[in-house]
């Protein structure tokens, strides 16, 4: 058969970026790596599946996406993804990497970077882009390529059916949003070693290309530096700009509620990362001290169980499924 996997590739790609560029308060001097997952099959199609790092340790992921895609290695591409969520178990417990996490680390980013190529693969196949694959297909071929296994306590296979059904009947009111999109953000205005000239050089710039919505990062030493520029960046873009500000993990919880509060007069859409990605306990009484600011987090919470645990602690209001 023609779609049938043969092969597999990996790629460590790695992108020097300028100085500044791509900093936060815990990250600097990094290139954007990319672990690269391509799968070919006996009629020559290739998947290609991609994760970020930031460098050094790309390697590793690309070694141990080497490992877990055997399992997809002879498979037909169709019977492979009519019921992925089971595959996704599979390979998250595989009886020896398994150790290394689970579900999270090398092992996770690998995984992801496999799971990307299958569908990209998938979506090839058909002859479409793998969004209008996905909006194709039906409530119960969704849920089969879910993996929701220690979510049963509050999502089942079932419920998720349920929800699914149940938004079918709204579909078409929704689906102007493929002709509107959706607006955009902009992170390179405020990379965390850029002086303040430089943010706003770039801020004023992204406003006259009709961007209203941006990102700071935060997270310095002297909180009184992320403050200055915090304002600045409100008196610059407007009251009616949205401005979500980043401190990639760097606070810990008593600074995160000083800062917080000393931030909430500029109106943060929300405060992201502000601190440790697994203390639950500290992202809850950050939320409650803090409110009406809001917390997302997403990058470094690094599966669906701890997801879990984080919105069922209220800890969370925006949640970033992006790693």
């Amino acid at each position: 058969m023609d779609d049938r996997i043969i092969a597999l590739e990996t790629r460590d790609v790695r992108f020097p970026l300028p100085a500044g560029a791509g900093s936060d308060a815990v990250h600097s001097g990094s290139d954007y790596a990319f672990a690269t997952s391509l799968l070919m099959t006996e009629g020559k199609k290739f998947g290609t599946g991609i994760v970020l790092t930031l460098g050094n340790g790309n390697q590793l992921v690309c070694r141990a996406i080497e490992m877990l895609a055997r399992e997809v290695i002879g498979r037909e591409v169709e019977e492979l993804m009519s019921n992925f969520g089971e595959i996704s178990r599979q390979l998250a417990n595989d009886p020896q990497l398994r150790w290394l996490g689970p579900h999270k680390g090398v092992v996770h980013l690998a995984l992801a970077s496999v799971t990307n190529a299958c569908f990209d693969l998938w979506a090839k196949l058909r002859g479409v882009p793998l969004w209008r694959l996905l909006l194709d297909l039906n409530p119960q071929q969704l849920v089969n390529l879910l993996d929701l296994s220690y979510l049963e306590d509050v999502l089942t296979s079932a419920d998720a059916l349920s929800i699914l059904e149940n938004q079918m009947s709204g579909r078409a009111a929704r689906e102007r949003i493929m002709q509107q999109g959706y607006p955009g953000y902009d992170t390179s205005v405020g990379w965390f070693q850029y002086g303040d000239d430089k943010v706003k050089s770039l801020a004023q710039q992204a406003l006259q290309r009709g961007f209203r919505a941006f990102k700071l990062k935060v997270g310095s030493e002297e909180g009184s530096r992320d403050l200055r520029r915090a304002f600045m960046l409100r008196e610059l873009a407007g009251s009616d700009a949205m401005i979500m500000l980043d401190a990639n993990q760097q606070w810990t919880l008593p600074t995160a509620v000083r800062i917080c509060r000393e931030l909430a007069a500029m109106k943060p859409y929300f405060v992201e990362e502000p601190t440790h990605p697994d203390d639950i306990a500290a992202h809850k009484k950050l939320a409650d001290a803090i409110a009406p600011t809001r917390i997302a987090l997403g990058e470094h919470v690094p599966n669906r169980v701890m997801f879990k645990n984080m919105m069922q602690a209220g800890a969370v209001h925006f949640v970033q499924v992006d790693c």
